[in-house]
């Protein structure tokens, strides 16, 4: 029987469709491509836990799959909101599933909240495009996550909250200057979550897309002049994505293999897979 994954898709309806209208995939589709990437020949299950009535496929439980990935969401953790508890409480049952989980911005995030950790807004405001020099911590360039990766790397980004206290049994694993926590391992009620808070399941077209849905926020925040920047902007991304091969693009957008090789990009995700999911399976857990 074939690996089998559930991917915990935490945007609602309206966001979905938001981003649809852009051209951009829907968060559960990219990280279901970068899951197969990963692993051919892998299963997936996409769970939007902030629709009415969402429940796992029948006949599924959480201990059935053999890890849970997270995806980013448009939602904040500390809402007062029906669906930011819904998936607290879905992040709590699969730490006490003893699941191995996985995943992006909102997830590290959701991942500490369930641990008792908190998350606010980031005083700094929006960090967006490409988070830069995020370097490992002493704990992270030991850590099996980070196995192949550079010390010092940029990543794809996007969002407004960070974490600001770590629950116990976290580990602090990268950081930058925007963002303390950048990567977080989190362990919890015998289950493990290996967090971060940046994005490598996007590429050059999906920030370009996430950018376009976003241009009158960008705009008002000072990222842009006035949208005629920010759609060149765009359109610089999408001829990069394109032909990897125009240096002058990468070179006027500081862009380098770190967000544009998928091998590199996607070392964390690899190695979740490598020394946390397949080890459990094989333990039988």
């Amino acid at each position: 029987m074939s690996v089998k994954f559930l991917v915990v898709d935490g945007y609602n309806r309206e966001a979905r469709e938001e981003l649809a209208a852009g051209g951009a995939a829907r968060a559960g589709d990219l990280y279901e491509r970068m899951l197969k990437r990963c692993l051919p020949g892998a299963g997936v299950d996409i769970l939007f836990p902030s629709d009415p009535g969402a429940k796992l496929p029948a006949g599924a439980a959480l201990e059935q799959y053999d890890g849970i990935a997270w995806t980013g969401c448009s939602l904040t953790v500390y809402e007062d909101d029906p669906r930011v508890g819904a998936q607290i409480e879905l992040a709590k049952a699969a730490f006490r599933a003893r699941r191995p989980s996985f995943g992006s911005c909102w997830a590290a995030q959701i991942a500490v909240a369930a641990a008792g950790g908190i998350v606010r807004a980031n005083p700094r405001g929006r960090e967006m495009g490409i988070a830069r020099k995020i370097g490992l911590t002493p704990e992270g360039r030991g850590h099996p996550l980070y196995e192949g990766k550079a010390s010092v790397f940029d990543a794809f980004i996007s969002h407004v909250d960070e974490i600001t206290h770590l629950p116990a049994g976290s580990v602090l694993l990268a950081s930058n200057a925007f963002t303390h926590v950048q990567a977080v391992a989190v362990t919890h009620q015998g289950g493990q979550f290996w967090g971060l808070q940046y994005h490598p399941e996007y590429d050059l077209h999906e920030m370009a897309r996430l950018t376009w849905c976003r241009i009158a926020k960008l705009v008002s925040l000072g990222f842009f002049r006035d949208r005629e920047a920010a759609e060149r902007f765009v359109g610089l991304l999408e001829t990069l994505h394109q032909d990897p091969g125009r240096k002058d693009i990468a070179w006027l957008l500081g862009i380098d293999e770190d967000v544009m090789n998928e091998d590199v990009r996607c070392a964390e995700v690899r190695n979740w897979i490598e020394r946390l999911v397949l080890p459990a399976r094989a333990a039988g857990r």
